[in-house]
């Protein structure tokens, strides 16, 4: 192809053959069958009352930086307290840790703490100031 030359765009010619018709639905296992009244899943339904935990803003003894505190958690272990501290990190956009088998988030996101761990199963109640 030359410099001057144009691109054909016109769409060239169509495929000879479907490349998935040989493919077939055999073997595969059936997909999830649709809600009609709520959730399909049982352990969604299992996990909607995972206790309260507390909610709380605190600045004592961090350089006067305010940082949101989530405690109170039963029943669940460091690994899970762990991802939820991810999840909570990525929805509020700022960094945070699990410290002494408390959730630490950086700022006051007590709002947006409280609609997550509500969605995940658990009773946010704030304390404090």
């Amino acid at each position: 192809m030359n410099a001057g030359e144009k691109v054909p765009t016109e769409g060239g010619q169509a495929l000879g053959q479907n490349p998935f018709a040989a493919l077939s639905g055999a073997g595969l296992p059936a997909g999830p069958k649709p809600a009609v009244g709520g959730s399909s899943l049982p352990e969604a339904r299992a996990q909607r009352n995972r206790g309260r935990v507390d909610v709380r803003r605190e600045t004592g003894g961090r350089g006067g930086k305010t940082v949101t505190v989530i405690d109170g958690f039963t029943g669940i272990g460091l690994p899970e307290k762990e991802q939820l501290a991810k999840k909570l990190r990525a929805a509020c956009g700022c960094g945070g840790t699990v410290k002494d088998g408390a959730i630490e988030i950086q700022g006051d996101q007590r709002e947006t703490v409280a609609r997550i761990l509500s969605e995940a199963g658990f009773r946010p109640v704030f304390a404090g100031g």
